[in-house]
């Protein structure tokens, strides 16, 4: 049966039905991390979107070409076309080459997104090993006339681009307005316009990474290694291109302008972008304060958290809002998606131990089709989840012996959490046999045992020993719950 996938296309903003199944192939891309410094939580956000969508068009059918990306070069200090490369300063500032400071730093990403249980993306490209195709982009856009060199840099004439098309289509910025600003800085730099932003940098001395070009030794600008390893990976049309809402303007309104400049014609069809993570309503940032790397995070190591937080509370806060709103970081709210996480993996496993019964006493709502209809509402995560726990509460019902399910219904339960939590939402049962990866299942006997002790010693009233075995228990991290039929125990 054909879907009906709704996205928010932020180049059109509205919500556009996805193509169809009968044109299978998706390219997408993503921009990924600049790899300076440890992964934090704004980093998490895009990768568990896209992860997400990723997952979500490979269960209905499409064969996607994901494509994210690792910026190594070309992201300055002060902004894009001045200052101090960020991976080359900290290689200065420590003694390290360039590349072992963004091999270390993509090694602690690569590990965050493990943690997160993010699926690696199909092709993985770094800005370093794509000089040439970036050299060969911003010579196509010096051919077409679009593009300027200026003391062995080349700037893109933003002024020349707006009249023949449009620039801020993306942003919806009013860039005519800007450029009759700029005028009054002419002669500043290098630059005709202020607006203008370089697709290659002449290396000043004290650079450290540089290559050879027909203009001078120097280093490609921020915007063209997404455009140049786009086409190169996914062609010169393709379906998603996807981001942080922070690179509408300027990041991803200049790759519209460089492909426009380039080839003719825009590359990409669908924009996706998530929203911000913030702390007490202000962006993360270090100069702030309120900067919490993802490992901090796992560790509780920063003064602003009361505790550590698991990676599936992480990604279950994440999940729980739509992916275009603002998610506020508070400890309240990562207690809540903790207790809400520990609440849906319970439902799960009381569903695995379901007794089934001839007939089911009350009729299942078609919990399937409501994650699906969430689903194809651009990605409406909260609700997939606020779906799964209405089903959790009928399960809770029979475990409580106040309802009956047949086996065909407990069944068809499964199949749904299987798909909708686990395979889409990604969501890991961290309770499931291991934690920390340990496997608990030669401890499961030994528990199921103890407490078979407590509840012959409860039968004869033997209060001290069912205390005893409950509180040492607790003390070594399994949480008990007594039930009607008996004991529920899992792993804290």
């Amino acid at each position: 049966m054909e879907h009906k996938l709704f996205i928010y296309n932020t180049l059109t903003r509205r919500k556009e039905l996805f193509k169809p199944l009968q044109e299978p192939n998706v390219g997408m891309y993503v921009c990924g991390p600049t790899v300076y410094g440890d992964p934090h939580l704004g980093h998490a956000r895009p990768s568990i979107t896209f992860d997400v969508l990723f997952r979500y068009l490979k269960h209905l059918g499409y064969k996607v070409r994901y494509v994210r990306n690792i910026t190594d070069v070309g992201h300055l200090e002060h902004d894009a076309d001045a200052g101090e490369d960020k991976i080359a300063k900290k290689a200065r500032l420590e003694q390290l080459e360039p590349m072992e400071v963004a091999q270390f730093y993509t090694n602690r990403y690569h590990d965050a997104m493990r943690a997160l249980n993010v699926l690696p993306p199909s092709i993985e490209p770094h800005a370093t090993g794509h000089i040439i195709e970036q050299e060969q982009l911003v010579q196509e856009i010096l051919d077409n006339g679009y593009a300027y060199e200026s003391n062995g840099s080349v700037y893109f004439d933003v002024e020349k681009y707006n009249k023949d098309h449009k620039y801020g289509k993306l942003s919806g910025r009013n860039l005519e307005d800007v450029i009759n600003n700029s005028r009054t800085l002419d002669g500043v730099d290098e630059k005709r316009n202020q607006v203008d932003f370089a697709l290659w940098k002449k290396a000043q001395p004290e650079h450290i990474m540089r290559w050879p070009s027909r203009w001078s030794q120097g280093f490609p600008g921020w915007h063209c290694e997404c455009t140049a390893m786009g086409r190169k990976y996914l062609g010169n049309h393709f379906d998603i291109h996807g981001g942080g809402m922070d690179l509408v303007f300027p990041h991803h309104e200049c790759e519209i302008a460089q492909a426009v400049a380039s080839q003719g014609d825009e590359m990409v069809h669908y924009w996706m972008h998530n929203n911000m993570i913030t702390i007490n309503g202000q962006k993360m940032g270090k100069s702030l304060g309120n900067f919490i790397t993802l490992e901090q995070f796992f560790t509780g190591n920063h003064k602003l958290l009361d505790q550590a937080y698991t990676p599936m509370t992480v990604r279950f806060f994440i999940l729980q809002a739509h992916y275009r709103g603002t998610v506020d970081f508070s400890n309240a709210a990562l207690q809540a998606a903790e207790k809400a996480y520990e609440r849906m993996m319970d439902g799960w496993h009381r569903l695995a131990e379901l007794k089934a019964a001839d007939a089911s006493s009350i009729k299942l709502d078609d919990y399937a089709a409501r994650c699906a209809d969430a689903m194809n509402d651009d990605l409406n995560t909260a609700q997939v989840i606020a779906t799964l726990f209405d089903a959790c509460k009928v399960i809770n019902q029979v475990n409580d012996g106040n309802a009956t399910l047949s086996q065909e219904d407990i069944d068809t339960l499964k199949a749904t959490f299987q798909t909708y939590l686990f395979d889409v939402l990604g969501v890991r049962d961290d309770a499931a046999g291991t934690s920390e990866g340990v496997n608990l299942e030669p401890y499961k006997k030994a528990v199921d045992l103890l407490l078979e002790m407590r509840r012959n010693a409860k039968a004869a009233k033997d209060w001290a020993t069912s205390d005893l075995i409950r509180d040492r228990l607790n003390e070594a991290g399994f949480d008990v719950k007594d039930t009607k039929d008996g004991f529920e125990w899992k792993v804290r």
